[in-house]
């Protein structure tokens, strides 16, 4: 058994949304195979009895587990299911150093190691176990997927290929010499910082709010810097990412084995967010030239914007999602 280092985590209710009292909850800690110490909460129905589905469910990218993930953990073991809402490498209250760092392999590994928590869990039946990635983990769920044969059921949900944007830019605005450019600045920026001894941060979402911001930098906005979702552990909600921490992302494509994931995948975009392209392209790409695609969805919610499936329990399609996870975990 691995061993874990010790982690200083938060015990009183700290999260973006109120306690249900249908649910048990606690704190748990977990290692990865990189030796880093992931912190979680766990999510347990209450007055349900026997071995259950286990989901593991993390993002959006730059979150923390006390925003949507936790939302999204708590109200599905509200719906019978026994979930694990983690923060991943380098963030919130996992461990790993440098702090703010990201990784298209180790954050796959975040997402295994979390199955291997809930594979070895009593209370988990390990052939039911299924995962849920908001945002950018939406892109890393699916790369788990493709890695992943323990995973039976993956949702998606207002997906970011984190592969894609960082190696082409939001809407594939950047060519050849665009990247080779960010190439450029990124490595004297890791110049700088060995020089230095330590490292800057990329910033937050932007605060103040510019009047000429495009909607999508307002939409962030609204979620990460107002009381409707801002925690004092977010990347998103403070001083953002070390500077080149995403950088493996432009030279490491996510999602390049997705056809060959046999197991269930259900991807959900709203229709008027910026970023429903990756979700199209992501499941097109999915179902092209496949054998596996009778299990394969993409629903597209209708007028729905980017953050609206963080944490609007109104649009987010609760109901599919339980029906989706109670037909492949059953």
């Amino acid at each position: 058994m691995m061993k874990t280092e010790a982690l200083t985590l938060t015990q009183e209710w700290d999260k973006t949304f109120p306690q249900s009292s249908k649910v048990d909850h606690c704190k748990v800690t977990f290692a990865n195979r990189y030796g880093i110490t992931l912190a979680a909460d766990l999510y347990t129905p209450r007055g349900v009895g026997g071995r259950l589905p286990g989901i593991a469910v993390c993002g959006p990218f730059g979150a923390v587990k006390e925003q949507c993930s936790g939302l999204y953990a708590q109200t599905m073991a509200e719906r019978g299911f026994l979930t694990l809402a983690f923060d991943p490498s380098f963030t919130g209250e996992s461990g790993g150093q440098p702090r703010y760092m990201a990784s298209p392999d180790i954050n796959t590994e975040d997402f295994q190691a979390a199955v291997d928590f809930l594979s070895v869990d009593s209370r988990v039946d390990p052939e039911r176990i299924g995962i849920i990635g908001i945002c950018g983990w939406g892109g890393l769920a699916l790369n788990t997927a493709a890695i992943d044969t323990r995973v039976k059921a993956t949702a998606v949900m207002t997906m970011y290929d984190m592969s894609r944007v960082n190696a082409n830019g939001y809407f594939d605005s950047m060519d050849e010499d665009a990247r080779y450019a960010a190439r450029e600045a990124l490595n004297a920026q890791r110049t700088a910082d060995y020089r230095s001894g330590s490292y800057e941060l990329g910033g937050g979402v932007v605060d103040p709010l510019p009047k000429d911001a495009p909607f999508f930098v307002k939409d962030y906005h609204a979620y990460y810097k107002t009381p409707r979702g801002y925690h004092p552990r977010s990347l998103n909600s403070n001083g953002g990412w070390n500077r080149i921490g995403c950088m493996s992302f432009m030279n490491m494509p996510q999602l390049t084995y997705t056809r060959e994931i046999r197991n269930a995948v259900l991807i959900v975009h709203g229709e008027k967010a910026h970023s429903c392209y990756f979700s199209r392209d992501a499941y097109a790409a999915m179902v092209r030239d496949s054998r596996y695609t009778d299990n394969k969805e993409l629903m597209i919610i209708p007028g729905a914007v980017h953050t609206d499936l963080y944490d609007r329990t109104d649009i987010i399609p609760f109901d599919r999602l339980e029906a989706f996870f109670r037909e492949y975990l059953p």
